[in-house]
């Protein structure tokens, strides 16, 4: 088991609850989708799992290859493996995109980069990604639009190679074409890492092409039904009214 959740309960510093009695276990290779309307409390999990110090556990436990991480700070469960992108990826002026995932790359590992092999796979990954290679060099996220803000954070994803991955609505506010270069992104990072994914998501077509194994509904901040990838087009053709009850 790579992710153990056990009756996980956590809310904002003012002590506001918003996870409630929430247990979930992600297997190696395993692709979990996390719905739900807005407001059950889906980005507060994945910011929770990452340990935003914004968010306290009140109660219960998160395990990761076994360890308890549940207050370890967020630094420590990225190089334990753990990454997430983020809605609305903020602005950091004074470092290139380049330099930036360089730099995590070895915060991670602990070893030198070496460049000409690094500039080779950031290269690849760009081209994947459709992204202009002068991007790489720019402030990160200083002028990008928000397409090309998501597409660096998948950059980012695509180039650490997390063993476990919280995508919270990398496809928000993307065109079609975008949310497909995002999805074939995604579907990279599987074949090639074969690491485990939390999709948190409102749109199926990201999800169009991929191996789907569970799909959670989250309701005030407990899961409310899971089944597998067809419960997907169910929510799709239905919506949540009927778990709101």
């Amino acid at each position: 088991m790579l992710l153990e959740i056990q009756n996980l309960c956590a809310g904002l510093e003012d002590g506001k609850e918003i996870i409630k009695n929430l247990s979930l276990n992600i297997e190696k290779g395993q692709t979990h989708v996390l719905m739900g309307p807005n407001g059950a409390g889906k980005s507060s999990l994945g910011n929770t799992l990452m340990g935003n110090p914004v968010y306290n556990v009140t109660s219960g436990k998160i395990l990761f290859k076994g360890q308890d991480i549940t207050e370890e700070a967020a630094d420590k469960r990225a190089k334990l493996g753990m990454f997430m992108s983020f809605q609305s990826p903020i602005e950091i002026a004074g470092i290139s995109l380049e330099s930036f995932i360089r730099s995590a790359i070895q915060q991670k590992t602990g070893e030198r980069v070496k460049l000409f092999q690094y500039q080779k796979d950031l290269q690849a990954c760009m081209n994947l990604l459709n992204m202009d290679p002068s991007y790489a060099k720019r402030d990160l996220n200083v002028g990008f639009s928000g397409g090309e803000r998501k597409k660096a954070e998948i950059l980012q994803f695509l180039m650490l190679k997390p063993d476990f991955a919280i995508l919270d609505e990398t496809d928000s506010g993307l065109d079609v074409d975008a949310v497909h270069v995002v999805s074939k992104g995604i579907e990279e990072y599987q074949k090639s890492v074969g690491g485990s994914l939390l999709i948190i998501t409102h749109n199926a077509k990201l999800l169009e092409n991929m191996k789907v194994d569970y799909t959670h509904i989250l309701v005030n901040g407990s899961i409310v039904k899971t089944g597998d990838g067809s419960l997907i087009d169910t929510i799709n053709k239905e919506g949540f009214e009927k778990y709101l009850k």
